[in-house]
């Protein structure tokens, strides 16, 4: 395979997920660790993308401030995103966590809206201050560089007294058999302490997310009460999610 259509690969694979492994990407392409490697750090020169210990992470998942032109599938997102709030009700309790799709949530929240939001994510607890009516409680610990959002034992402690409404769980993989995945062990415990906060799970996610799986489980899909995509409910992509008893929006 080429060089440039590593790096196409590459930029595909992390503008969908957020986040690769430098390990995956050479399974995938059936390169060295070290060809991998190399594209990494010549990808980062270019500022496609942010070369971090293992891997690397998009662009628009490093961010502190929300920038639009860098958010893939922006549009989608904004779809997502509106059909998840409509779930919302004035005075409900919301766990949040990160990825860009609920920031997008985030920034369209409506003004009149109150809530009680708990995050451990950095970028999503700054978008949430903007909102005068939202209560953003930032639930600190260990910040991962790579994702920006607390992780370690104290912030599961914490999400283990927090008793919620929904759960807003982003994702990088998700199957109709093999559930919700990632490849970030301490992240899979985060997530299991998230869902286990709430009386519904609702995964969103686009559409390119799904049929995809890590090694590390964090649910199966039976523990996932809602997912909402961009595509119309009745979509072929989404009735085995569907006759698993998921809502799908």
């Amino acid at each position: 395979m080429l060089r440039e259509e590593r790096h196409r690969f590459i930029l595909n694979e992390v503008k969908i997920r957020n986040r690769v492994l430098l390990t995956d990407i050479a399974q995938q392409l059936a390169v060295s660790e070290d060809t991998v490697r190399r594209d990494l750090h010549q990808l980062n020169e270019w500022g496609k993308l942010k070369k971090v210990h293992g891997g690397a992470v998009a662009n628009s998942f490093h961010l502190y401030t929300y920038r639009e032109d860098q958010i893939y599938a922006h549009e989608h997102k904004i779809k997502i995103a509106t059909k998840a709030i409509q779930l919302l009700k004035d005075g409900g309790v919301l766990v949040m966590g990160g990825g860009t799709t609920n920031l997008e949530v985030a920034r369209l929240l409506p003004e009149h809206l109150r809530l009680t939001v708990f995050t451990p994510s950095l970028p999503i607890a700054m978008q949430l201050i903007a909102h005068e009516n939202i209560e953003t409680i930032f639930v600190g610990g260990r910040l991962s560089h790579d994702a920006q959002i607390a992780l370690g034992g104290e912030t599961i402690k914490t999400f283990s007294h927090v008793k919620a409404d929904y759960c807003f769980m982003g994702t990088g993989n998700l199957d109709a058999t093999q559930g919700l995945t990632e490849f970030d062990w301490e992240v899979v415990q985060l997530k299991k302490a998230m869902i286990e906060t709430a009386q519904q799970v609702v995964v969103l996610t686009i559409s390119e997310k799904i049929n995809s799986a890590q090694r590390f489980n964090v649910c199966p899909v039976t523990e996932i009460r809602v997912l909402v995509t961009e595509l119309d409910p009745h979509d072929p992509r989404l009735i085995e999610f569907s006759t698993k008893g998921l809502n799908v929006l």
